[in-house]
């Protein structure tokens, strides 16, 4: 089994900043992709942003340029860096994780609430 614990959500106006965390832990081997998605009511998840174990970057368009998602291996740890916030943003954030060996995990989500 695969644990992660997410952090850094919360209320922030438009324009504000958040720093979201997720830290992996328990049967990891080799963890190839980290992400964030979210989800909005009544709506899919969908992919905000993610990056591999070589640093490679994807990024949905409506985030490019305002988000920043990085990693630290070490630490097993992923983040998300959330400047120019809109209230569009406002979702559910949930981290991901796909191990080669384990397979693939979520986070519980974390609410980021963005007030204009």
């Amino acid at each position: 089994q695969v644990q992660l614990v997410e952090s850094g959500g919360g209320l922030v106006q438009a324009g504000g900043s958040l720093r979201l965390s997720c830290a992996a832990s328990g049967r990891i081997f080799s963890i190839t992709v980290m992400g964030w998605y979210r989800q909005y009511p009544g709506k899919q998840r969908e992919l905000v942003a993610a990056i591999t174990s070589g640093s490679s970057t994807n990024y949905a368009d409506s985030v490019k340029g305002r988000f920043t998602i990085s990693r630290d291996n070490a630490k097993n740890t992923v983040y998300l860096q959330m400047n120019s916030l809109k209230p569009e943003d406002t979702a559910v954030y949930y981290c991901n994780v796909f191990d080669a060996k384990v397979g693939n995990y979520w986070g519980q989500g974390t609410q980021v609430t963005v007030s204009s």
